[in-house]
Order: structure tokens, then C-alpha cells, then sequence
């Protein structure tokens, strides 16, 4: 099975028609793996594979535009007709199955135990599934958050999660033969504060260790044209935009 990408939600930051938030479908060595699980990303998952056949989950940080779905997984999952044949792993920020349980007014997700096992993710933490290896690295966005590069047979894909500006994304993005990459906002505000996004310009400049770009997560105060656009004209390689359903071989 080649690596590949497929845009399951791109919005930022509540869903819009036609345009769930932040979610992919990336398959690659025999594996599937469900990456940000924004709301709306579950029935769009479907569109594209059996959610029971997932090989693992992997959420980029605790933010509900990227985690939000994961309770509609659940009731899929648990009560749906779509239970896994095994437990489903879920890469995750250590909270994220705290969080989940307490929706369902539970003080832990034991009684979820057969569907899903949650696994807390690290700076540098590193799974290989089949023959997919999945890398991920901390990034800056004002809480636990990361940015994962997948690869295999050769082929790698780097995603930069939700971020600002730090010198983790250069290393995701390095030889990668595509960069997925969050261009939110316009511009950087004024003051010393932590930056928590990318703006189009920051986009392409942390692309230009990678072979092509895709832009998304583009805000509510950018056109994705004119994001990709700004992003184009500093990476100077192949940039395209990325929309709901379609699938990047890589």
C-alpha cells in the first residue's frame, strides 16, 4: 500500500457546510490511520474506509476542532455496529482520555477498554505499525501539541499539527515529499506572547525542506486561495491547497 493523504476536514476553527475541521485519513505499509479527528471528520472517515478496520488514532492536541469526533467514534464503535475487532490505539496528549471520559460522566475509560486504548504521546515518541512509521515531535501552540511525521517504503509525510513558529517544524518538514501544513492566520499580532499559528509566509518557509506543499487550516480571516498563494510565493515548489475528499499519493 503507498503512502497517501486523505482530507477528510480542513476548518478552522468550528465546522462549516460542507467542510469539517481538522482530520485525515493516511494510509501507508499496510495501515490506516486516522489523523485529528475534528467534528465531522467520523462520517467523512467513512466515506473512505470501514472506521473498524483503523490500524490507530492519532490526535495532534486537546483543542476540540482536532479531537472533537472522537465522541462520535465512540458511539460508532460501541454502539454503531462498527467495533473493532481489537482495541484501537490512540495516540494522544495524556489528557485526552480524561477528558473523554468525563463526557460520559465516567472517572475513567475502563468500560471504553474493548474499543479503544489510549497510548499518551511525547516529544520524540516513535510507533511503527506494519510498515508505517509514525515520529512525532512537540510544537508550539500554548499547550501540549505535536506534529507528526509518517513514513514509509521511502516516502514521507510531515504534518504540522496546530503551531506557531519553532524549529521542530524545520525538522518534520526536511526531506519530506509533502508538507501539510496550517496557515491560520493573517498575520502575527504585536507583543512577546507565544505565537500559536502560522501565518501563509510562515508556511512556505518551513517548506522549503520539503518537496511540495499543502496548505490548510486556513482561518476565518484568509481565502485557502489566498493562503496558498502567500505560501507559494516563499516556498518557490509545487504548493496546492487542501479540500474535503481528496487524496494526495505520495
Amino acid at each position: 500500500m503507498p503512502l497517501s493523504l486523505t482530507v477528510l476536514g480542513t476548518a478552522s476553527p468550528h465546522p462549516e457546510p460542507g467542510r469539517p475541521c481538522s482530520g485525515y485519513l493516511v494510509r501507508g505499509g499496510g495501515a490506516e490511520v486516522w489523523v485529528d479527528a475534528g467534528p465531522g471528520t467520523f462520517a467523512e472517515l467513512q466515506r473512505h474506509t470501514d472506521p473498524a478496520r483503523l490500524t490507530a488514532i492519532w490526535i495532534s492536541h486537546l483543542h476540540a476542532d482536532h479531537n472533537a469526533d472522537l465522541l462520535a467514534a465512540v458511539y460508532g464503535f460501541a454502539f454503531g455496529g462498527l467495533t473493532p475487532p481489537a482495541p484501537i490505539p490512540v495516540y494522544a496528549p495524556r489528557e485526552c482520555a480524561r477528558r473523554l471520559a468525563g463526557f460520559f460522566g465516567q472517572p475513567n475509560l475502563g468500560f471504553l477498554s474493548g474499543i479503544l486504548d489510549f497510548r499518551p504521546l511525547y516529544d520524540g515518541h516513535i510507533v511503527q505499525h506494519w510498515n508505517l512509521r509514525l515520529t512525532t515531535r512537540a510544537v508550539s501552540h500554548g499547550m501540549e501539541a505535536y506534529g507528526l511525521r509518517a513514513e514509509s517504503q521511502g516516502k514521507a509525510l510531515a504534518y504540522s499539527g496546530d503551531t506557531g513558529p519553532c524549529d521542530a517544524l524545520a525538522e518534520l518538514a526536511k526531506g519530506a515529499d509533502l508538507f501539510l501544513c496550517e496557515a491560520d492566520i493573517d498575520r502575527h499580532g504585536d507583543g512577546d506572547g507565544e505565537q500559536v499559528h502560522l501565518t501563509p509566509e510562515d508556511a512556505g518557509a518551513y517548506a522549503k525542506g520539503a518537496r511540495s506543499l499543502l496548505v490548510t487550516h486556513v482561518g476565518p480571516t484568509l481565502t485557502r486561495d489566498a493562503a496558498t498563494d502567500r505560501a507559494a510565493a516563499v516556498f518557490g515548489g509545487p504548493t496546492d491547497t487542501a479540500y474535503e475528499g481528496t487524496t494526495k499519493l505520495i
